[in-house]
């Protein structure tokens, strides 16, 4: 009877050993939804080494709305951004629990500090917890560097980096230092200019206005505030002494992307991609001299065609002229390896699986 039996056995071990498997193997699949200024966000993470950020992008998809000029334009969300967004979330949501069988600890819902301005954006929190039984939380704008830092920065070098990311309004970072007793603090840096608040400082002033759109007026233009882009940067660095001794530079944000797309132009699959200053300077030599190139380029490189569809000529030598100045204003920058975040999208989901990881000194 037993010998009978031995195949139903083995069959039974065999099928309780698989999804004893599978039941573990979701433990490192992680999902995020991020509610942008401008888009939704979707991510799905496999994590093998949160620690040393080793992690494998399962999907990502995105679709825009432009949430920040509605907040902007009313102090509030429109009820067709509330009643879409509600409903785009729960349909992905549904999406990601039927396809990836996550643990529900595992999936994040965030929206972007922008929110918090917005007199309504309760009716939005409500809405997205009836219909998904998950919290809608918003990120802190006060926390954002710090997100951004624990996210883009393999936990394994927190002691030894620090990160700049060039946005469209500010240029943030920071570096966290190990202090007595296991404890961390984090530095914050912060650049006032941008690539849209540098290009809009360096059209002011054009004095006629007629020439504000003539290209070789805006770069005239550009090259004259270059002095008052250095002297903020060179007082940003000379107020945090020990950058000196930071081994490694990680940069994020679109100027960076927008220099590795168009001037590498290769398809990297590594979350990090070495860059050089040399590299950097060469590429501004092509946008500001043959910028042909690139829109050639665009015809048949969708990623290119990305980039320029997102930032005109004067947005990117803006952007540039940012990433140049913060470079070589960096000391002892020839000692330093430098790196870019290419997975900025999932910035802060790293960030708070690596939170919530024990492998993770979070001690703050």
């Amino acid at each position: 009877m037993l010998k009978k039996n031995n195949p139903q056995i083995v069959i039974y071990i065999l099928l309780s050993l698989f999804f004893s498997i599978s039941s573990f193997s979701q433990k490192s699949i992680y999902a995020g939804i991020e509610i942008g200024r401008r888009a939704i966000k979707v991510s799905v993470l496999d994590v093998s080494n949160i620690k040393k950020a080793d992690y494998k992008i399962l999907s990502f998809w995105t679709e825009r709305i432009p949430f920040a000029d509605h907040i902007a334009a009313s102090g509030e969300l429109t009820t067709e951004d509330i009643n879409r967004t509600s409903s785009t979330v729960a349909d992905q949501l549904k999406k990601i629990r039927a396809e990836y069988k996550i643990l529900e600890e595992n999936i994040f819902i965030v929206a972007a500090p922008v929110f918090q301005s917005a007199r309504n954006v309760d009716v939005l929190k409500n809405k997205i917890s009836s219909l998904t039984n998950k919290e809608l939380e918003i990120l802190d704008v006060n926390e954002e560097a710090k997100t951004l830092v624990k996210g883009a920065i393999p936990p394994v070098d927190y002691s030894n980096a620090f990160l700049l990311d060039i946005g469209a309004q500010t240029t943030k970072g920071g570096y966290i230092d190990e202090l007595k007793d296991n404890k961390l603090e984090f530095i914050p840096l912060a650049l006032d200019f941008g690539t849209m608040t540098l290009t809009d400082a360096v059209e002011k002033t054009v004095v006629n206005k007629s020439q504000v759109n003539d290209m070789s007026t805006y770069q005239e233009k550009s090259f004259d505030f270059n002095p008052i882009l250095r002297k903020k940067t060179k007082e940003l660095f000379d107020a945090n002494p020990p950058l000196q001794k930071k081994d490694k530079l990680y940069l994020s944000g679109g100027a960076v992307w927008a220099f590795s797309t168009l001037y590498y132009n290769e398809n990297i699959k590594e979350h990090y991609v070495t860059l050089s200053l040399q590299d950097v300077i060469d590429y501004d030599a092509i946008l500001k001299n043959n910028f042909i190139k690139f829109t050639t380029l665009a015809k048949t490189n969708s990623e290119a065609a990305r980039v320029l569809s997102t930032y005109d000529q004067k947005y990117l030598i803006s952007a540039n002229n940012i990433l140049v100045t913060c470079l070589e204003s960096i000391p002892n920058l020839d000692a330093k390896k430098i790196y870019f975040v290419k997975e900025g999208q999932v910035i802060w989901l790293i960030s708070y699986i690596a939170d919530r990881s024990k492998k993770i000194n979070t001690n703050f």
